[in-house]
């Protein structure tokens, strides 16, 4: 009798340890050594874990040319977080291939040394920011929550729990942590013709947004400093082409030669950009 009721307790532990294991377990600590940037995955049991980023991309702020004001506000705000002074959350808008996110990136090279860290979150995740923020509210470095490519559809569940994070939970904002986010979208949601019908006049002209524009608006509104980039003109652009095949090794005569090719590339993709100077000089230096 023992015998079989040992058994049947050994059966119903390992029948618990197996149901514990696909339940949701809470967000653990990594080793924070082993990287300058981490990645939050959930993973299809809905445990989420800080993965480190074993090859950071080795950006620097001298390689990313033409967006110079960009660049300041951007440094600007980076280095007074990294002093423990007030900074404010980012929101990098504007053109696609402009230097939005290599900007963020080269800030955390430039910046690591002092205890910058960067913590990248996909859309998807955004529910469980609060968790991450647990995670790293203690720990000594600063964090950035990294958010690339950022915009929602009506409805989506990360939009509510990003706004309360930026401006609006009970809990105090975490001093060692700031969300810097890119995206093409202004408002961060789609704006439709039939919204423009929502706007009031007043007798003495004033025009008000109806409430479907004021909540779009009110997210991009906590991010404290907005920063846009803009399309690259023909001259920026091959000035671009010109500092990326200089750092590949091209000789000054065959950079020069290359501006005709460039042009050609960039009419091809329909596009002046910094990831399509980026990438021309890639081809151009491997053919070379």
């Amino acid at each position: 009798m023992n015998e079989k009721f040992e058994r049947l307790m050994e059966r119903a532990e390992q029948l618990i340890a197996r149901i514990e294991s696909v339940l949701p377990q809470p967000l653990g600590a990594p080793d924070w050594s082993q990287s300058i940037a981490w990645r939050y995955r959930k993973r299809s049991s809905g445990h989420g874990t800080l993965e480190p980023v074993r090859h950071v991309a080795s950006m620097q702020l001298a390689d990313l040319k033409e967006i110079d004001g960009q660049k300041e506000k951007i440094e600007r705000n980076t280095l007074q977080f990294v002093q423990g002074k007030t900074a404010n959350n980012v929101l990098l808008t504007g053109a696609r291939g402009t230097g939005k996110s290599s900007l963020i990136k080269a800030c955390l090279n430039a910046y690591a040394g002092q205890g910058l860290r960067l913590i990248e979150v996909d859309k998807a995740d955004l529910t469980d920011l609060p968790d991450i923020v647990d995670v790293v509210s203690d720990r000594p470095e600063k964090f950035i929550i990294f958010c690339d490519d950022l915009s929602f559809e009506d409805g989506e569940p990360g939009y509510k729990t990003l706004k309360s994070i930026l401006d609006g939970s009970v809990a105090a904002a975490t001093p060692n942590v700031l969300i810097y986010a890119t995206s093409n979208r202004r408002h961060l949601l789609p704006e439709y013709m039939s919204e423009n019908r929502t706007y009031t006049h007043t007798d003495d002209g004033e025009v008000h947004p109806g409430e479907v524009v004021e909540e779009k608006i009110s997210l991009s509104e906590r991010f404290g400093l907005w920063v846009s980039f803009y399309p690259f003109s023909q001259d920026e652009y091959l000035t671009i082409v010109a500092q990326w095949l200089a750092s590949l090794g091209v000789p000054a005569s065959a950079i020069e030669a290359a501006r005709p090719e460039a042009l050609v590339w960039a009419l091809e993709r329909g596009s002046r950009s910094g990831r399509v100077a980026y990438q021309f000089a890639r081809d151009y230096a491997g053919r070379l």
